[in-house]
């Protein structure tokens, strides 16, 4: 009986000195997990930025780019610009969108079947 309450009494110290050690590990271990997680996402984004950097270094690259973004063109070569007025009906479909209320959303689809 005796024997029993020793073993008893050591098991319970040995929960009380083992517990926050072995918590102490569990917690340190999902950190560190955590922070593998975010080093991959940072490389992933490095591995872009330089695969930008690349494309950007590329002179062919640069001077598409000001084409496409900023309308330039090499002297001798001819720029055409078409203008067209999609993107500023699109933005008031999207604005009249945002303050129909429902009832008018589904008379609007009403009519508009009956037009088809």
């Amino acid at each position: 009986m005796r024997r029993l309450a020793v073993v008893g009494a050591l098991i319970v110290f040995l929960a009380v000195v083992i517990a926050p050690t072995v918590r102490s590990y569990v917690s340190e271990r999902q950190h560190v997990s955590r922070l593998q997680a975010q080093v991959a996402a940072q490389q992933q984004d490095i591995t872009s930025l330089k695969e930008t950097k690349r494309k950007w270094a590329d002179p062919d690259y640069v001077a598409a780019q000001a084409g496409k973004r900023l309308g330039f063109a090499k002297p001798g070569k001819t720029l055409t610009v078409y203008v067209t007025d999609e993107k500023s009906k699109r933005v008031a479909a999207a604005k009249s969108q945002e303050k129909q209320t429902w009832y008018g959303t589904i008379w609007k689809s009403v009519v508009a079947s009956g037009e088809h």
